[in-house]
């Protein structure tokens, strides 16, 4: 049998350099085969797991190859019983072990991992400092370092007909809405496609159901909030070769309240809450807002002011709505090429570049001074979004109002303010609201995110994540 299996093996592989097959002579009459792919599997291990204990075989009355299960110190030794899973055995760090009537798979994985690192995009000054690698078992490691309790459950799932990647389910049993379990085993069951190379292309597959350019799946590299999250009743997916874990059902109010907000004073963060919501009113109203009020509505603005305004636009060639849109598309690719660049120069260029083309515009009587202003205050709003599917959704709404207010001034904003509620509450994530709480209304996730309580008020769970387990803390008399 070993040989038919051998040359199989041989004829799949036949361009991997990194294949190695090495046979052992146990007696004349048996002969074992070690296989394994060099460039995942370490070396080391297949000599101290394997090569050392074949001795101990010889040992051994009837010298059956399962015997051996016992007696080989891996971390993970299984029996092949279909020899069509060799391959995600081999592909997976797995020596494979053949003798003329069994198969074993034997873990050998290669240390090819990197270290924990601190999170790079979502750094805060309070809270833990670890992320999330790269190697699947690493990060449930991460999330189960936190949370130690046996009602968390890991369902597994092999996606990716070419890659073979692991994504893990994690929730609680005890907290998780079924109906949200399901909608997501429903969805990663339909995926039927060659490679999974990151998590950014399993959270797709949950995009199309809302149509939407704001994320409807929160990707995070910290553990903490992974645990947070799932402590709330959500459903996490850690996905093999990606560093980013996923976070269903994701609401809109998730991704400008970040989980370090947890680790401070509640006074101190709803400041902060109310200033990112100013923020982003402002980001995607002023440019609108300054082009309705010069074109439509120049009663409304103060007349010393709007004759400086008068001033400064008297040299200037374009339309309004031109300057707006020149300057725009300018920021836009600064903001391109900050993020493209290296970490230790790409600002630098990014705030040189915004200096020199301010500067030169309105010397050359391209743009006023007052536009100028107006999209610098427009970007520097923006900076306080770090999610970029967020920072993409916003510019592309930001061109929305603008459009909008050229035709129609102050009555094209509103028509475009009610278009976006409208298109934003029926946004799902799931099957469930995305403007959830506030549409619909629920208190106790809206005081964990948009207005915080002190931490002892902070008592139940959100009825919309779950319905069996609803008190989260219970107050005790000092």
């Amino acid at each position: 049998m070993h040989n038919k299996i051998v040359k199989q093996i041989q004829k799949e592989f036949s361009q991997n350099v990194d294949l190695i097959i090495k046979p052992i002579k146990l007696s004349p009459l048996q002969i074992i085969y070690i296989i394994y792919l060099e460039s995942v599997t370490g070396s080391d291990k297949v000599n101290d797991y394997i090569l050392k204990n074949l001795s101990l075989l010889s040992g051994l009355k009837h010298k059956r190859l399962s015997d051996l299960k016992s007696l080989i110190p891996s971390p993970h030794t299984v029996v092949v019983n279909n020899k069509d899973e060799i391959e995600f055995y081999l592909t997976n760090g797995f020596t494979i072990v053949i003798d003329n009537t069994d198969i074993l798979a034997l873990e050998t994985k290669a240390d090819i991992n990197r270290s924990i690192p601190e999170s790079s995009t979502e750094s805060s000054i309070y809270g833990p400092k670890d992320a999330f690698t790269e190697n699947i078992q690493i990060n449930l490691g991460l999330v189960k370092r936190r949370i130690k309790s046996h009602t968390l459950k890991s369902k597994s799932y092999v996606l990716g007909r070419k890659t073979s990647t692991m994504i893990n389910m994690l929730y609680f049993d005890d907290i998780a809405e079924k109906h949200n379990i399901e909608q997501i085993n429903r969805v990663l069951n339909s995926i039927d496609i060659d490679g999974i190379i990151d998590s950014g292309s399993i959270a797709q597959y949950f995009q199309l159901e809302s149509k939407s350019n704001f994320p409807t799946v929160y990707k995070t590299e910290r553990p903490d909030s992974v645990a947070t999250a799932l402590l709330e009743g959500k459903i996490v997916l850690l996905v093999d070769t990606s560093p980013f874990a996923l976070i269903l059902p994701a609401f809109f109010s998730d991704f400008i309240n970040p989980t370090s907000d947890n680790y401070s004073l509640p006074n101190n963060i709803n400041f902060l809450k109310v200033l990112r919501l100013f923020s982003f009113v402002v980001t995607m109203l002023l440019p609108a807002l300054y082009v309705a009020l010069i074109n439509f509505n120049p009663e409304t603005i103060p007349t010393s002011l709007l004759v400086n305004f008068a001033m400064q636009r008297s040299e200037v060639p374009f339309p309004t709505i031109v300057e707006a849109t020149i300057m725009l598309i300018a920021c836009e690719i600064l903001r391109e090429s900050d993020i493209r660049f290296p970490n230790s120069y790409g600002s630098a260029i990014s705030i040189l570049g915004a200096l020199i083309i301010g500067e030169a515009a309105v010397s050359a009587g391209i743009v006023s001074p007052i536009m100028i202003i107006i999209i610098a205050f427009t970007f520097i709003t923006s900076l306080i979004f770090t999610d970029q599917e967020v920072t993409n959704a916003i510019r592309q709404w930001r061109f929305f109002f603008l459009l909008l207010a050229t035709l129609y001034g102050l009555y094209g904003i509103i028509i475009a303010i009610i278009y976006f509620l409208i298109h934003i509450t029926e946004t799902t994530s799931i099957k469930n609201p995305y403007f959830f709480p506030l549409a619909p209304y629920e208190k106790n996730y809206l005081h964990k995110y948009l207005i915080k309580n002190p931490i002892d008020k902070d008592l139940k769970r959100s009825p919309l994540l779950t319905k069996k387990n609803y008190q989260k803390q219970r107050r005790k008399k000092a």
